[in-house]
């Protein structure tokens, strides 16, 4: 009984985020890969401290594949010039880092990594009024590395 109510809320859940991807924008579809990205590692890093080895390796394999095969492919190499390259190594940088922090169970990676989204994450929710807007991309004076999935996202 319980488990079938379980399952509908499982489905209602679903159906939600399905109706969130289609109804959003391109630039609300790259926000929402940084917050699985950005929640996968932090399950990572509460599961790694809980020594529950299987959820941990899991919750880090979401994250790079989040980073892989949803950011990395999202650049477009033939626009983006010397912007996108550099995103590119450094979405390869964290895949690589979150494999190591697999290996070696150390939670000081998963928090780099983290950080790292988290700053490429919040300027490119700095950016997201002006393109909403059609206007020029205003980056931020911090760091500018969102404006490649803005403007040089495959269509």
């Amino acid at each position: 009984m319980f488990g079938s109510m379980k399952r509908g809320a499982n489905a209602y859940a679903n159906i939600g985020m399905e109706t969130g991807v289609i109804a959003a924008s391109p630039h609300k579809l790259i926000s929402m890969l940084f917050d699985g990205a950005l929640v996968a590692i932090a399950m990572a890093k509460k599961y790694m401290a809980e020594g529950d080895i299987k959820n941990k390796g899991e919750s880090i394999t979401k994250a790079i594949l989040i980073i892989d095969n949803g950011l990395r492919a999202s650049l477009n190499k033939n626009v983006g010039g010397d912007l996108v390259l550099n995103l590119d190594a450094l979405y390869e940088y964290m895949s690589r880092r979150l494999f190591e922090a697999n290996t070696s169970n150390n939670q000081a990676i998963l928090s780099e990594v983290h950080s790292l989204l988290d700053e490429i994450r919040s300027a490119w929710e700095q950016i997201g009024p002006t393109v909403a807007g059609n206007a020029a991309p205003q980056m931020p004076a911090t760091y500018d590395a969102g404006a490649s999935h803005n403007s040089f996202a495959k269509a």
